[in-house]
């Protein structure tokens, strides 16, 4: 297990590259899964949610290639073989396997999903369209079981607006027989991308990017090659450092418009946000004002952002409010900046953070991914020393977080913890 160590007080200048999107590329390696050729797919974040995909794709006899950059599934001699625990506990997204192994083999076996503990996350919008489709879905011994003679399409209203039950739904339904409608549906960049996946490999898909989605069933799906988008939650976070260090940073390979809401947030706080065709500048200001943050479902402020913009309001002058709508849980970084002299707390599904305060270096613990790009943040604005464990939940969705930031001149690296401090952190 490693940690993070970081030495605050330093101003971010230069460029920063965006790596492609986590939360595509755990929704196009299942995707893959549909067609009887192999699928290659550019530009995909080197973490470790896209290698343990990989290996659960090897599991149920797929061929998985990867160079850090550039993969290649084969799904042509693939089985649906029981995926019951395992490699499934460690990530979220595992479940778009349910929908690519339904849509393929017509049943599916798959363990109930890991990744971050951010509370109830049920899958009940997933099942209810599995089931609208023609799928028997039964829990049993803690796996989801599937089962269908034949998948017709159904129209299918979201009683809730969930991009993993949107993208499953879809998963399912391109190779079900007749037209699907998924009614109340995601809008999210990453559906678009999954959706382009899809199309690319011969599935019929219209609607993408609006709340429905028309899906015309097809009878088998070929290989092609695609590129992934940029992850806008991680050109946020890096934007969101450039303001909290106060510095002057380029964010290369971004698509301005995913970023809107937290570009719109930024300018609000006095910071200076200057964006082109696929970069985005911005110079952070020495006072910030306070501003009040509700994440909401896309085009709206993004969950996955409102953990590092908490760490930033803990410098603007006056009090904020961040109101998390998606996730009631989302607030385990709150205590972690606390240690760190933050001056903020929580109530219901709100956080109430009053600043300015000069933060302090402690030894923190990311609970789950975001608060962990939270808890970098608040190092580098930190005085003296963070030491942040808990760094494996980093390495689900940042590729090469450390070094990036190194290069535009935070002061941050890695270690090897010692096998007593491994186990005092098990025993925190």
């Amino acid at each position: 297990m490693d940690k993070i160590k970081i030495i605050g007080g330093e101003r971010l200048r230069g460029t920063i590259k965006v790596s492609g999107a986590k939360n595509s590329a755990v929704a196009l390696i299942p995707a893959a899964i549909l067609a009887e050729s192999p699928v290659t797919i550019e530009g995909l974040p080197d973490i470790s949610d896209v290698r343990i995909l990989g290996s659960l794709i090897e599991e149920i006899g797929g061929a998985f290639s990867f160079d850090g950059k550039e993969a290649v599934i084969d799904p042509t001699d693939m089985v649906s073989m029981p995926l019951p625990n395992g490699k499934v506990k460690k990530l979220r997204a595992s479940y778009y396997l349910m929908g690519a192994m339904l849509g393929r083999f017509k049943k599916a076996v798959v363990g109930l999903p890991g990744g971050c503990h951010l509370g109830p996350r049920p899958i009940d919008q997933h099942i209810k369209g599995f089931e609208a489709l023609g799928a028997t879905v039964t829990n049993e011994q803690g796996a989801i079981y599937l089962r269908a003679e034949e998948l017709r399409g159904a129209r299918i209203f979201l009683d809730v607006v969930s991009v993993g039950a949107t993208i499953n739904i879809m998963l399912a339904a391109v190779r079900a027989k007749g037209r699907t409608i998924i009614e109340n549906a995601a809008k999210e960049p990453e559906i678009i991308d999954v959706a382009t996946l899809l199309s690319n490999m011969g599935a019929k898909i219209k609607g993408a990017g609006t709340d429905v989605i028309r899906i015309d069933g097809v009878e088998k799906l070929s290989g092609c090659r695609h590129a992934i988008i940029p992850d806008r939650i991680e050109a946020g976070t890096y934007m969101i450092a450039a303001a909290a260090t106060g510095g002057e940073v380029i964010v290369d390979n971004v698509i301005p418009q995913h970023v809107e809401s937290l570009t719109a947030k930024l300018r609000e706080m006095g910071v200076r946000v200057e964006t082109g065709e696929d970069q985005i500048l911005v110079a952070g200001t020495e006072v910030l004002k306070a501003v009040d943050v509700k994440t909401l479902v896309y085009p709206g402020f993004p969950t996955d952002l409102q953990q590092p913009f908490t760490a930033l309001l803990t410098k603007a002058n006056g009090t904020s409010v961040v109101t998390d709508t998606i996730y009631s849980a989302r607030f385990k970084h709150i205590d972690e900046l606390r240690r760190m002299n933050a001056n903020v707390k929580v109530e219901g599904r709100s956080a109430i953070v009053t600043g300015p305060v000069k933060l302090q270096g402690a030894k923190v613990k990311a609970s789950d991914l975001r608060a962990g790009a939270a808890l970098v943040i608040a190092g580098m604005m930190a005085e003296g020393m963070t030491e942040i464990t808990g760094v494996e939940h980093i390495d689900r969705g940042y590729s090469g977080l450390v070094e990036k930031l190194s290069d535009i001149g935070a002061v941050i690296w890695r270690e090897k913890m010692t096998d007593e401090e491994v186990e005092q952190v098990k025993n925190a």
